[in-house]
């Protein structure tokens, strides 16, 4: 099989490696849509690596085992290698379970669990099945694109009585447009990439914040009548952002961080305390929640496709990377079943 490799800075190609070979209720993935996030950083910086990706849809191609999917399956495939077992796993809180599967132990194969590569391993159980009717890339959504603002918007119960307040417009950020909006839910946006923004309000922001404007944040409580936002998610991984998005919140209000960053100071009486608001911490969302997701999918598409602004072979990733740090995107996907240069 083919994989993405980086291998300096702002150096990455394509590079042959053995097949996977599934194992145990390890199924073997044919990706056909790879959506790329954050890799970019590690090809700007130069740092070296064969195992890229953790999103990603395809076909099953074979198992080891009779299971929960067989070959021809269409499927998302889900991150991490949690171990199924513990308590986080049995809740359904997977992406939080400490006791990863070793796969290279498993298999004998160091191969098999990255996504920029044409093939993947996955346990059957972390497989979601893809409606007929929906086209594979939007499928894929459910990783990154929309899966971390989805299970904020589940864990903060945003309804349509809800204002939500965006920060950053990265990918993520633009899928948390597409997660409000699809709750009825009025979203604002604080971003400052002119492309982005734009993208946001076709999306269907009601309005986006200059971040680099020094009286956003008076602009969001007048735009919310001094009483500032139910909600408000910040994607940006940015200490300034983070603040602003705690300054909106109104009282009683409910913020969740899903970008990552390092640390954030903050006033624990003024921020906190006197303002009564409740601050989240996520990563993803609740496996059980996963029909409520695909549901949205399917009523979704039309922004879906939106989102994905390209599209390249795997081929071209140096070019896919090369967009991304340059900004003027929406979600990347590769397609590593494509031949085209």
């Amino acid at each position: 099989m083919k994989i993405v490799e980086i291998t300096g800075p702002r150096q990455a190609g394509v590079s042959e490696r053995p097949d996977p070979i599934p194992a145990e209720d390890l199924v073997l993935v044919r990706i056909d849509s790879a959506p790329m996030c954050t890799e970019y950083k590690s090809y700007r910086e130069g740092y070296t690596s064969s195992f890229l990706g953790h999103e990603a849809a395809g076909t099953v191609e074979a198992i080891a085992q009779p299971g929960l999917r067989k070959p021809g399956d269409r499927v998302v495939v889900m991150p991490q290698y949690p171990c199924g077992s513990c308590s986080l796993c049995l809740k359904g809180d997977y992406i939080y379970c400490q006791d990863l599967r070793n796969i290279q132990k498993i298999t004998g194969s160091p191969w098999g669990t990255a996504s920029y590569a044409q093939k993947m391993l996955k346990p059957d159980w972390l497989l979601i099945p893809i409606p007929d009717d929906v086209p594979t890339d939007l499928a894929a959504m459910a990783c990154c694109g929309l899966g971390p603002t989805f299970g904020a918007m589940q864990t903060m119960h945003v309804t349509s009585f809800d204002t939500v307040l965006i920060t950053g417009l990265g990918p993520v950020g633009l899928g948390g447009v597409i997660n409000g909006v699809a709750r009825g839910a009025k979203v604002l946006c604080v971003e400052s990439n002119t492309y982005r923004s734009e993208l946001a309000k076709r999306l269907g922001a009601y309005m986006v914040f200059d971040a680099s404007a020094e009286d956003s944040l008076s602009e969001i409580s007048d735009y919310t009548s001094g009483e500032g936002v139910d909600a408000a998610i910040d994607c940006s991984g940015m200490e300034s952002a983070q603040k602003l998005m705690i300054s909106a919140l109104k009282r009683r209000g409910r913020a969740a961080f899903v970008g990552e960053s390092g640390e954030l100071s903050l006033n624990v009486s003024n921020h906190l305390i006197r303002k009564g608001i409740t601050l989240h911490g996520q990563w993803h969302y609740n496996l059980s929640d996963t029909p409520a997701m695909m549901n949205m999918i399917q009523l979704q598409q039309d922004r879906l496709k939106q989102l994905i602004t390209h599209t390249f072979p795997m081929s071209r990733v140096k070019e896919a990377f090369e967009l991304q740090l340059e900004g003027n995107c929406g979600k990347v996907v590769l397609h590593p079943q494509s031949s085209l240069n």
